[in-house]
């Protein structure tokens, strides 16, 4: 499938690893973070449709309620962390729009 990034940033972090764009510079420091985030993108490069997206279940995928403008689609990146990948389905593909680090997100209160 086609992958649109919506930031240059996220663009340069799946290249190459790292980005100095302030929302992503502390998410550079986290190994298993990045590797998740590359692991993740490959799947959506390989997939037909965010459908064949429910065969993986590590990725955690899910349609979030509320967003009647535009509907957005989450993944997890790694399991056992809340960060995760928002993204959209467009007719040229998948947009790519953020990496949500939520650490309330899931009911989880540290």
């Amino acid at each position: 499938m086609n992958i649109i990034f919506k930031e240059e940033a996220l663009s340069e972090l799946y290249k190459t690893g790292k980005t100095n764009d302030k929302k992503y510079k502390k998410l550079c420091k986290n190994k298993r973070l990045i590797d998740g985030y590359v692991r993740v993108v490959n799947t959506l490069y390989n997939v037909e449709s965010t459908e064949e997206l429910k065969a993986f279940s590590f990725l955690h995928y899910e349609k979030l309620r509320h967003q009647k403008d535009k509907p957005i689609n989450s993944v997890r990146l790694v399991n056992g962390l809340v960060e995760r990948l928002l993204f959209s389905e467009t007719d040229d593909g998948i947009e790519v729009e953020l990496i949500e680090i939520d650490s309330t997100h899931y009911g989880n209160k540290k």
